[in-house]
């Protein structure tokens, strides 16, 4: 694996350790073994969705959770009537599971619905207007007042 050095990309950047963090956390090696497989997608600038394949697991045996700026979902599936069951063949993984989505900010989960062995998360990123970018006026010929006394 390849060490990629990040500081010259925040040497003039204030207030950005998370962005830093998560690009130092994705360079890093996968460990996760790709279960349960996954889509994420987006319908437009504000809304997009996450779509899991859960086969197997019935709603009440997967967790969805939100804490700050972490998405987590989870899963346990109930053994019912398999312990009597043997296979010949077991391709269907039905083992627990944990993934983890780091959300950007005013990201927020607006519902998650399971349909057919899928899951899928709807998310909205809804940003406040006072966080939104504004056009800033430029006076001509007033002096600034800043250092006077």
């Amino acid at each position: 694996m390849r060490n990629f050095d990040l500081s010259p990309l925040f040497r003039s950047s204030i207030g950005f350790d998370r962005l830093h963090n998560l690009l130092e956390t994705s360079l890093k090696e996968d460990t996760s073994n790709g279960y349960p497989p996954y889509n994420i997608g987006k319908i437009d600038d504000n809304k997009y969705f996450i779509t899991m394949a859960l086969a197997g697991f019935k709603p009440e045996d997967v967790n969805v959770t939100v804490q700050k700026n972490l998405l987590t979902v989870s899963g346990n599936v109930s053994s019912d009537n398999q312990e009597d069951t043997t296979y010949l063949y077991k391709g269907i993984a039905t083992r627990a599971f944990e993934r983890k989505f780091s959300l950007v900010d005013y990201m927020r989960v607006e519902n998650a619905n399971m349909v057919d062995g899928l899951l899928t998360i709807e998310l909205i990123r809804e940003i406040p207007e006072e966080v939104k970018p504004r056009q800033i006026s430029i006076n001509k010929g007033v002096t600034p007042k800043i250092g006077k006394k």
